[in-house]
Order: C-alpha cells, then sequence, then structure tokens
C-alpha cells in the first residue's frame, strides 16, 4: 500500500540520514520515478522532505524532523531486540513485518539508545526451539532440564557489550574438575531455554553452556573476532555441529507391539525409519505381535537407553549391542538383588 511505503520512506530517512533513490527504490522495491513521486506526495502533505541532485545527493528530511519514543531507556531499547532476534516469525511468516516494525521502532528510538539497540540485536540470540532429539549418551547440550548458572550472566553479558576477552574456569559434561580458557566472545544464545556462550578459542568457534562456567573475568585484551564474523553465523555453524554429528552404531530391536507408539515418542531421534510390523517383523513367539526397529547411535553404550523398555524390547543386532545390554541388566540386577540397600 502507498501510505505504508509513505511512511518507510520517513522511517528510513530518520534513521539514516540522506539516502539515495536508487537505494530507496531496491528497499522498497519499486522504481526510482516511484520514490520521486512518494517524496513529492510527502512534501504536499507537510513533511519537510527534498531532493537533492547530483553525485552526493539523495533523499532527506529537514534537520529536527523526528518523533522519539519518550522516556524509553537503553535498556528497554536493547530488550526489544533482543526479543526481536528468535526466529519464530519465520514460521509464521512474519519475518517482513518484524524488520518493519523493527524499522519504526529504531527510527522512533532516541538517537543515543540507537547503537545500544542495534548491537543487542547482534550480540544476544533466542532460539525457541529444542534441540533435535538424540540418544541420551549424546545429548545435545541444552538437554535436560535448565539449570540456574553458575556464575553471574551479567559477567558473561558485560564480556559480550565490552569487546573485552574473557578468561573462564568450565567444566565439560562428564568431568569433575573445570579447565580454564581464554576466549573471544560473540555473544550469548538462550536455546530453547538454556543459556550458552558462543566464543572464539584459539581461533575458532566453540559453545559454552552458560551454568557450567564456574567462574569469568574480563581481562583488559580487547577481543579478537574473525573479520566479517557474526554472532548468527558462528551459532549457525555450531548448532550444526551438534545436530547433525554422525550416528556410527547401527542397532536392529524388536519391540512389543503395545509399546510401539512410547517407543517412537521416545525414540524418535535415534529411529532411522519407520517401524516394521506384520509377518516377518520379528521371530517372537507370535510374529504379529512385535515390531522390529532399526536405530542409530553416536557410541556403543548408549544403546542402554533401550533398558527402559525392559523385557518388552530386545536387541537383535550387532553382538557388540547385546552384550552391552546383557551386562547393564546384569549390573542391575546386582544392585536390586542385595537384601538391604547399601548406605
Amino acid at each position: 500500500m502507498k501510505s505504508a511505503r509513505l511512511l518507510s520512506i520517513v522511517l528510513l530517512l530518520q534513521t539514516r540520514g540522506r539516502v539515495p533513490a536508487a537505494e530507496l527504490a531496491e528497499r522498497l522495491e519499486v522504481s526510482a520515478r516511484t520514490v520521486y513521486r512518494d517524496v513529492e506526495a510527502l512534501s504536499a502533505a507537510g513533511v519537510p522532505v527534498y531532493a537533492e541532485r547530483g553525485r552526493h545527493g539523495g533523499i532527506a528530511l529537514l534537520p529536527g524532523f523526528r518523533t522519539d519514543v519518550t522516556g524509553m531507556t537503553t535498556d528497554e531499547a536493547r530488550a526489544l531486540f533482543i526479543l526481536a532476534a528468535q526466529g519464530a516469525h519465520s514460521a509464521l511468516g512474519l519475518d517482513d513485518a518484524l524488520r518493519s516494525a523493527l524499522r519504526k521502532v529504531m527510527a522512533a528510538l532516541p538517537a543515543p539508545h540507537r547503537p545500544a539497540a542495534e548491537l543487542a540485536g547482534r550480540r544476544i540470540l533466542v532460539d525457541p526451539d529444542k534441540w533435535t532429539p538424540r540418544p541420551s549418551s549424546a545429548a545435545a547440550p541444552g538437554d535436560g532440564p535448565a539449570a540456574r548458572p553458575a556464575v553471574d550472566l551479567d559477567v558473561l553479558h558485560t564480556a559480550v557489550f565490552t569487546d573485552l576477552r574473557l578468561r573462564i574456569r568450565y567444566r565439560h559434561s562428564g568431568e569433575t574438575r573445570p579447565r580454564t580458557y581464554t576466549v573471544d566472545p560473540y555473544g550469548l544464545v538462550a536455546k530453547a531455554g538454556t543459556w550458552y556462550l558462543v566464543a572464539d578459542r584459539r581461533g575458532g568457534p566453540q559453545l559454552f553452556r552458560a551454568d557450567r562456567v564456574v567462574s569469568a573475568a574480563l581481562t583488559e585484551v580487547p577481543v579478537r573476532r574473525r573479520a566479517g564474523v557474526e554472532l548468527a553465523a558462528v551459532w549457525q555453524q555450531l548448532r550444526r555441529q551438534v545436530e547433525d554429528r554422525p550416528a556410527e552404531v547401527r542397532v536392529t530391536a524388536r519391540i512389543r507391539r503395545e509399546r510401539l507408539d512410547l517407543a517412537v515418542r521416545i525414540l524418535g531421534g535415534a529411529l532411522t525409519g519407520p517401524p516394521r510390523t506384520g509377518e516377518g517383523a520379528g521371530d517372537g513367539p507370535v510374529s504379529g505381535d512385535w515390531a522390529v526397529l532399526e536405530l542409530a547411535y553416536p557410541v556403543l553404550p548408549a544403546v542402554r537407553q533401550l533398558l527402559q523398555f525392559g523385557d518388552s524390547l530386545e536387541v537383535l543386532a550387532p553382538p557388540a549391542a547385546r552384550r552391552v545390554m546383557a551386562e547393564a541388566a546384569a549390573a542391575l540386577t546386582a544392585v536390586y538383588a542385595a537384601d538391604t540397600p547399601s548406605a
């Protein structure tokens, strides 16, 4: 609609100052001639807009013409752009509406708050989607309930906005002693309710779960990020590394039909295809009582995930996976065979 386009021109000029007509035309997906007609319409409506010809010309507003969002603080401006960083708008088909809304908010912000708001969108990301389901022993960094961070998030927050290197003591999963690293932060990501620090360590990207950061301290050394690389790109790379990790162990199992629906819900991330049912699906007492599952795990011990189905599930192959299940079942039997609970 023309009215929306006229408003977009005003907001862009408030934010950018003088803008070439060709650039306005490209952004608004119209011709330069249409832009000039819109400028005339704005001028007729009382908006102090003018066009300058020549090499350094363009469309501009007279100095002092703007509307501010009164009373908004820097932190409030940051909060708006952090909330807008999530990707849920794509699923709803609202990406264009979001960009338009942000442009309006940015144009209306008092000038001193604009840099902080713009930086917030580049340093903080909110990714509401859960990690791709994975077998339990190869859980993604965000699996499980979100724990309270061991370190105050304010320190990490300060590091990403002050562009200083950060020294952290970090406890990796499965380890009891923390390790010390000096990292170059790109920003913070909230993934399905869990916070992560995205940073370079020795020039390579790495993901640090915030609730495993035992301590963090700012250094006086400026951050050394890779040229032209932003948080969003690093996050996408790290996320793919976690979710696209190849599975190395192929497992065939059979499960009783009455437990099949539950198994599909729980094992969805490990299944490599739909269950096979009907004749030939298994060699149990009655063939039709069983369904065959094909699963993939990154490491052999991960097959212990299948113990939760008790005697309703049997691993058929490979033999190494059957041995893991047998050893785990024997260990459980020993625990519960004692007459009294262990201290």
